[in-house]
């Protein structure tokens, strides 16, 4: 089977991650378009031998990409387009059907009740997602809680598939020289405790909260935030007003798998416990990650948690969106004992093996007979 995948850029963020990770363990012959952006994750697959194209799209209105991906896709004469974020989503559908093929399948990584990829859920980003929606096969939904915002938007329910996102656990186990590695470079003194967050930089993940936080904690408590984003700066003046600019480190984008330099499994070595404030989350990947580094986590939203079957631990535990919650939660992990950092049975649940079976399956359905209430 060959398959493209189009995405709406390659930065180091997570729904770009997870595709790099997901080629990794799928079958067949796998080609990535991104539509913008060709960042540490285009330059990761390209490691790995996949090939990637730069469609070179100006903005959310050049509508002139769309006959160069028309062409691209029906050269390339693939069994399955599988498409990747919202404006990939929207384009990559488009092109598909265009181009004569019609195992289109999408995956909604990114929404929320009130949002996507950041941007509100107006009634026109619905219609419109929508729109697109009904030129696809199959909508892969990251999470139970996804899939019902899917449902009662009027997708239909046999377009739905709940795939759960994947992780590499073996790829994000604890490693002891990489901690005291990290450490030292980033400045965070041996003995600090480190409090971690992973995420873009936007107000939605309320990493805010966290700086308030940081203030009514200990002077060797730190907080390690890795991302980027537009709210970089406002963050930074945050912390330079509550008085703790030289507790908190922002280590910039990172990949999961970096050929030099320092990639986020060794960042999470070298935390002692992740935060995840958002209020709005689709999955909560890096919640998994930081349980397959074996890291106790905060978090206030997080579908993979909430999702897993009954029996199956998870070392996090759900907290209000505010700081006196953050501290007092942090202040009880700091105390107690220290334990062996394994990975917990939560993120073995969500193993990248078991994603990549179900995606075969979805794969299988989208090219097979024709889905009830498909356009033909």
């Amino acid at each position: 089977m060959k398959v493209l995948h189009v995405i709406t850029g390659l930065g180091a963020g997570g729904a770009e991650q997870q595709l790099r990770l997901l080629v990794r363990h799928l079958p067949g012959t796998h080609e990535v378009v991104t539509l913008t952006n060709p960042g540490q994750v285009a330059e990761g697959l390209r490691s790995d031998g996949v090939r990637v194209a730069h469609l070179g799209m100006a903005g959310n209105r050049d509508v002139g990409a769309l006959p160069r991906l028309v062409r691209l896709i029906g050269n390339g004469r693939y069994d399955v387009v599988h498409t990747h974020l919202y404006r990939a989503c929207l384009y990559g559908r488009v092109a598909a059907r265009m181009a004569g093929v019609r195992a289109v399948v999408a995956t909604e990584h990114s929404l929320g009740e009130a949002q996507i990829e950041g941007r509100p859920l107006t009634s026109g980003v619905r219609a419109l997602y929508l729109a697109g929606e009904r030129l696809g096969r199959a909508t892969i939904a990251v999470s139970p809680a996804v899939a019902g915002r899917l449902r009662r938007w009027g997708v239909p329910g046999q377009r739905v598939h709940v795939v759960p996102n994947g992780v590499d656990t073996a790829r994000f186990a604890f490693d002891p020289a990489a901690r005291g590695a990290v450490r030292a470079e980033l400045g965070l003194p041996a003995d600090a405790f480190v409090i971690g967050g992973v995420g873009r930089l936007v107000p939605g993940k309320r990493f805010d909260v966290l700086i308030a936080a940081l203030r009514e904690l200990p002077a060797d408590v730190r907080l390690l935030l890795v991302g980027t984003g537009p709210q970089e700066q406002s963050l930074r003046r945050a912390a330079g007003r509550a008085g703790v600019l030289d507790r908190v480190v922002l280590a910039g984008e990172r990949p999961h798998t970096a050929a030099a330099g320092t990639d986020l499994p060794a960042l999470m070595s070298a935390m002692d416990i992740l935060a995840s404030p958002s209020v709005d989350e689709a999955f909560g990947l890096a919640v998994v990650e930081a349980q397959a580094a074996g890291l106790p986590v905060l978090y206030v939203t997080c579908p993979a948690v909430d999702d897993l079957p009954a029996g199956t631990d998870a070392d996090a535990v759900r907290v209000p969106c505010e700081p006196g919650s953050f501290v007092r939660e942090v202040l009880r992990i700091r105390e107690e004992p220290g334990t062996a950092r394994t990975p917990s049975p939560a993120a073995l649940h969500y193993s990248i093996a078991r994603s990549a079976v179900r995606h075969q399956e979805v794969y299988a359905t989208a090219t097979g007979a024709q889905t009830p209430g498909v356009m033909t």
